[in-house]
């Protein structure tokens, strides 16, 4: 259980380090409201996403170990145990693998390649964010920030290049 605390804790703090390091994208708009719908759907599937997934993960850790203190690495309840499941049966295989492949080439690929052209500082910190939280959320993370940029650029406040 204390690896799934730490977990969380460093998914805080790379989200903390992302809104940090982009002071011009995350203030406040000096019109309008301070979220867009958009912006406000983005983070509601986002945070729904890490609540549906962290219960599974939850009920993981739990069921498959014993004790507040368990090694996150190997054994029952480590991702190495997690992994092997992933790949079970060929169901979770299929899935496992298309979510492998989207989250570790295509997520880092597109944020980090499209974050640099719209001049948002360490765009390779959202890949970061889903080794913690969710896939889902990175990508819905990432999506409001491009929305954010594009609000502030339409009022001239920061630059939105692509």
């Amino acid at each position: 259980m204390f690896s799934l605390i730490v977990h969380a804790l460093l998914g805080l703090g790379t989200i903390w380090f992302i809104v940090r390091l982009n002071p011009a994208i995350f203030r406040r708009p000096p019109s309008g409201p301070a979220l867009s719908t958009l912006e406000i759907g983005l983070y509601v599937v986002g945070v729904t996403s890490i609540l549906a997934g962290w219960s599974f993960n939850i009920a993981f850790v739990v069921q498959n170990t014993h004790g507040f203190f368990t090694n996150p690495f190997v054994g029952n309840g480590s991702w190495q145990q997690y992994l092997k499941l992933m790949f079970a049966n060929p169901a979770a295989g299929s899935a496992g693998i298309d979510f492998s492949i989207a989250n570790v080439l295509l997520l880092p690929l597109v944020t980090i390649v499209d974050g640099r052209r719209r001049g948002i500082n360490r765009p390779w910190l959202y890949f970061v964010a889903t080794l913690f939280a969710s896939f889902t959320f990175g990508w819905a993370f990432y999506a409001a920030t491009v929305e954010r940029q594009r609000r502030l650029a339409a009022d001239g406040l920061v630059n939105a290049t692509t």
